[in-house]
């Protein structure tokens, strides 16, 4: 999914607001806690809709 946005760990995490240590708890499959997973979802739809928005799409408001 990051390849696709052209993202590395280290854009996401700077972007989410995050730690590397939420970084790394992530990549082994440990348990963070939900603030942290709506930060990190909130800036995959705010990458989304600017992609959206950059796209020209006619649906664009």
């Amino acid at each position: 999914m990051l390849i696709d946005k052209k993202m590395n760990k280290k854009d996401l995490r700077l972007s989410a607001g995050i730690s590397t240590a939420v970084i790394a708890k992530l990549g082994k499959g440990k348990n963070v806690t939900t603030d942290m997973l709506l930060k990190f979802a909130m800036c995959l739809i705010a990458t989304l809709q600017t992609l959206w928005k950059l796209s020209g799409s006619k649906y664009t408001k």
